[in-house]
């Protein structure tokens, strides 16, 4: 990552809108926001298979649910917040994965700029490739800033993204099962 064009790029868009960038308020405002860019984008960086390679034993293991994933992640198309949950669901295939690496999973994929839809294809394929499993389903529920604060300007409104793969393809009464369990309270 680079800080300094960062830094430049924050002081031009100031700039750009009229601010005084020497102003008392502003004079540190590059350098937040170039570390607050290592934070929040730092999933560029980082392989999702890192935190899915500790794999334990479980034969003939049933569905495996991890819903109420908090994420944060940013729009490509606005570089403004969207937030909200997600919902993995898995059938194993002779393996799991320790529950908190799905929630790590999640948050590389968050810490990225990009759309919701590609978000929860990345998750899928990550598990997928990751864990061989017998089918996959991730659903992300999220409010976008782009639509609340601008635009639109509809807070409240959510966007609810899935996909679904394997056993969750072929047998529609396990999508059906799944979104059942997530929401239950």
């Amino acid at each position: 990552m680079n800080y300094e064009k960062i830094k430049e790029g924050v002081r031009l868009m100031l700039e750009g809108i009229g601010e005084d960038v020497n102003r008392e308020g502003l004079l540190e405002t590059p350098d937040r926001i170039a570390r607050m860019c290592a934070e929040i984008y730092g999933g560029l960086y980082e392989d999702p298979a890192v935190h899915l390679k500790k794999q334990f034993a479980a034969e003939g293991s049933g569905m495996v649910i991890e819903k109420d994933i908090t994420f944060y992640s940013m729009c490509e198309h606005h570089l403004l917040p969207f937030y909200g949950k997600a919902h993995i669901g898995y059938f194993p295939n002779g393996k799991v994965v320790g529950l908190s690496k799905l929630a790590r999973t999640v948050d590389v994929f968050a810490r990225r700029p990009q759309i919701q839809e590609k978000m929860t294809a990345q998750i899928a394929e990550a598990l997928e490739e990751s864990l061989d499993p017998r089918g996959v389903i991730v659903m992300l529920e999220a409010e976008h800033t782009c639509m609340t604060m601008r635009g639109i300007k509809k807070p409240g409104s959510k966007t609810v993204t899935l996909k679904a793969t394997g056993v969750f393809l072929e047998k529609p009464e396990l999508q059906d099962r799944f979104l059942a369990m997530v929401r239950q309270g």
